[in-house]
């Protein structure tokens, strides 16, 4: 492999003055451009403008330099092809055997808070993809490098001047095509006007294997999305424990999104993507008390979530229970000293700073396609409800309401909540009728000793029938929130009416599957 050629214009400067060293002293030529040249050249490595191989000048601010017959004529020539051959020594054109191209930063600079647009637009780049794209294509005879984690792979075949293997070659050149498709995807998502445009690609980075996805025979993996949401599970800092496998980010994914979506301190218990208990507390430890005493068996091995600082309280208290995963914006010393104690336990750090700074959209796969649709973050104002009954609601009471309303979205439908001022009292989900949802939140408040009496309770759906109205008429339950929209809405109002109940519309509903 001596004599070759060698073109390099990189963003990521990392690891290229090495690597760039170990292709001269093994009889590489080198030709680069701007940056990179005169990095190259201030630490005394011997290379070519690409403007003196083509002749032409970088011009428009460097957006043109690379787009030139000279550099394209030498990447995608076959070197099999007599014919290509005599066109390239026709044209005085020098084969090129090697790019090392990685682009410009603009999923970095576009995803900023504060970046403007004419600053995002020209970190498009063009004669980047331009030229990994034309090696890749011809990767049988020029070998593309798209970034720095690949020198080392290369340099042993350079130092002892082997050929790359084909298999290498191959699968360098398909990390092109994937780099160049999530950077194009990244392009159009920030230039589209449409979170549902005609085309979608998903752009993310495996970010690591799991060790299986929901159950062992499934294969599965992490990806991170191009975003630097610190308020994401894939971006947080896992402090102590084990990799979490695929159904602890499930659940966690679902912990998170329910207890950073309050002001109010509280901690949310959560199994199985269904919460078992939502507790409401200034003191962290007092906050996991009370959504412990919600569903304190099915607590058990649950994922645990706050969204204040874990002091040395809360961690006694966490320290005498079985918990897969915990979740805060931020622990202290003492308090990370006893949670460490538990070898099974991880703990993540998620800070709250980014949450519901980044917009997403949900996907999920059917055989064939995909489901997109926008994540449910709607909050409902007080506002906006609508009494529907004789009885009106008080104050206290909208309160209750308003916190039910934001737990039963983040339950499997068909769902019905019952809480109070201190957290949930009773959690029904996932039932086939909204009736039996009723009951099973209403025999888990029981099962556990709970008071039921001046409850609330929120169903993320209308009510069918007045059978749910009639089931909590004897039970103390104050008020109901619901969306409403049944052909029997008269009916169940006149059910409330008739047990002194108060109930209010939304005109939202909760669906979650």
């Amino acid at each position: 492999m001596t004599g070759k050629r060698a073109l390099i214009s990189v963003w990521d400067k990392e690891g290229i003055v090495p690597f760039a060293e170990a292709l001269v002293e093994n009889n590489w030529e080198i030709i680069s451009t701007g940056g990179t040249f005169r990095l190259l050249e201030e630490s005394g490595i011997p290379c070519r403008q690409v403007s003196e191989i083509t002749g032409f000048p970088e011009i428009l601010d460097g957006r043109v330099k690379t787009l030139h017959p000279m550099i394209h004529g030498g990447l995608l020539a076959v070197r099999e092809n007599k014919d290509h051959c005599e066109q390239l020594e026709k044209n005085r054109i020098t084969p090129i055997d090697m790019v090392v191209v990685n682009l410009y930063p603009f999923e970095n600079v576009s995803s900023g808070p504060d970046a403007a647009e004419e600053d995002v637009i020209e970190m498009i780049d063009i004669g980047g993809p331009s030229m990994i794209r034309s090696a890749a294509k011809n990767f049988k005879d020029v070998l593309v490098l798209c970034r720095p984690s690949q020198y080392d792979e290369i340099l042993p075949f350079i130092t002892e001047q082997k050929d790359i293997p084909f298999e290498i070659r191959k699968n360098f050149a398909a990390e092109v095509f994937q780099r160049t498709s999530a950077y194009d995807a990244a392009i159009a998502h920030y230039l589209q006007n449409s979170d549902l445009p005609h085309e979608i690609v998903i752009n993310g980075v495996k970010s690591q294997d799991l060790r299986y996805g929901e159950n062992p025979h499934q294969k599965a993996g992490v990806y991170r999305l191009n975003t630097k949401d610190a308020s994401s599970l894939v971006n947080a800092d896992v402090l102590w424990g084990k990799p979490l496998s695929y159904n602890n980010l499930m659940d966690a994914e679902a912990c998170l999104s329910l207890t950073y979506s309050f002001q109010e301190s509280l901690c949310t218990i959560m199994k199985h993507s269904n919460p078992c208990g939502v507790g409401i507390h200034e003191k962290p430890e007092m906050a996991y008390q009370r959504a412990l005493a919600t569903d304190p068996i099915s607590a058990f091995g649950g994922i645990v979530g706050f969204n204040r600082v874990i002091e040395k309280e809360a961690a006694k208290e966490l320290s005498t229970a079985f918990v897969e995963v915990l979740i805060a914006p931020d622990y202290t010393a003492e308090a990370l000293e006893i949670l460490k104690k538990k070898k099974n336990l991880r703990i993540i750090r998620v800070p709250l700073e980014d949450y519901g700074r980044f917009k997403y959209m949900e996907y999920r796969s059917i055989r064939g396609g995909l489901l997109v649709q926008e994540m449910d973050d709607y909050i409902v104002s007080p506002d906006e409800l609508k009494i529907v009954t004789r009885k009106e609601v008080n104050d206290h009471e909208v309160k209750n309401l308003l916190f039910a309303w934001n737990v039963v979205k983040s339950v499997k439908s068909n769902a019905i909540v019952l809480a109070d001022e201190t957290g949930t009292v009773g959690i029904g989900a996932g039932q086939m009728s909204r009736v039996d949802s009723v009951r099973f939140a209403i025999e888990k408040a029981q099962q556990a000793g709970l008071n039921i009496k001046n409850c609330v309770l929120a169903s993320d759906a209308f009510f069918p029938f007045r059978d749910s109205i009639d089931e909590i008429h004897q039970l103390g339950v104050k008020a109901v929130i619901q969306p409403g929209g049944s052909i029997r809405d008269k009916e169940v109002i006149e059910a409330c009416d008739e047990h002194g109940i108060a109930m209010v519309f939304t005109g939202i509903r909760h669906f979650r599957h």
